[in-house]
């Protein structure tokens, strides 16, 4: 098996970043000098991912113009001789094969996730949450995908969480199968710390094989009254076989304000044109307190 395509959710109402979020949609937020969005995108070209499709809704158009071309602002780059903000703005469009379609009704991850099920098709695929960034040497997507491919089998990617915070999450019950690589035989969407089934969680990266379109187009609204992929997904490991990668990488939250700033900080910090002005101006303010 190959996995060549990607679905990107990114239908969200950002209820947690507003009001801001009432106009600019959460995924499009500024991350240093590039949405967030472009974060996700570039994780799954990174991991050989040739075909993505960005589930959107009402109000996301911007999603769709940042990964065009913008004649008008290219003819005024060009004649100022600016070619090298050209080729910056041409980026986004030739990342990949991009594709959209709207979410018109935001019932929840899983119903998001079958709007996909036609661009699919009967192909393995990725999806990589819109407002969660992963920064790790090797892509997390790449990672699922090893594992996925070497066990024929769909993957989750998971991490351990706190007895506190497991009630965010979905946990996964898990035996080991080698180095990081469990095999998952049930999970459950946002348990208490009675219900949980262990401390891993999974965290905004999944490699799934089609059969799970199936069992979307048939599932009942479950947690919040909303059509949710762990019930799906929960169906699946029972049907066959899955596992789950506790994946290496830094993972932030984008969709709330301290994720998303500690997200902004630590990008800052290690980008050329920012990171020794950064550094140097948090020194002076923390000697201020």
């Amino acid at each position: 098996m190959k996995v060549k395509k990607a679905v990107i959710p990114a239908a969200g109402l950002g209820t947690r970043m507003l009001p801001v979020t009432k106009t600019v949609p959460k995924e499009m937020l500024p991350m240093v000098d590039r949405p967030v969005l472009q974060y996700i995108v570039q994780e799954a070209v990174a991991a050989g991912i040739e075909d993505i499709l960005i589930i959107t809704n009402r109000g996301k158009d911007v999603m769709e113009d940042y990964f065009d071309y913008a004649p008008e602002l290219e003819d005024k780059l060009m004649q100022a001789g600016k070619d090298d903000l050209i080729e910056l703005v041409h980026k986004p469009a030739n990342l990949a094969n991009i594709f959209f379609v709207r979410q018109k009704q935001t019932l929840g991850l899983g119903h998001a996730i079958y709007q996909a099920r036609r661009f699919v098709g009967n192909e393995p695929f990725a999806v990589l949450l819109g407002d969660d960034i992963i920064r790790a040497k090797t892509p997390v997507t790449k990672q699922l995908i090893a594992a996925a491919e070497k066990y024929h089998a769909s993957a989750v990617g998971v991490q351990q969480v706190s007895d506190e915070a497991i009630h965010r999450y979905s946990s996964v019950a898990v035996s080991p199968l080698e180095e990081r690589v469990f095999s998952v035989s049930d999970m459950n969407e946002k348990p208490t710390i009675e219900e949980k089934f262990s401390n891993y969680a999974i965290l905004g990266r999944y490699v799934l094989m089609p059969e799970v379109f199936e069992i979307l187009a048939n599932q009942k609204p479950g947690y919040g009254g909303e059509i949710q992929l762990t019930d799906a997904l929960e169906t699946l490991c029972h049907r066959e076989d899955m596992v789950a990668v506790d994946f290496e990488g830094r993972r932030y939250d984008t969709g709330n304000l301290c994720g998303f700033l500690e997200a902004t900080l630590d990008m800052a910090l290690d980008h050329p044109e920012t990171g020794a002005w950064l550094k140097a101006y948090m020194k002076d303010k923390v000697s201020k307190f």
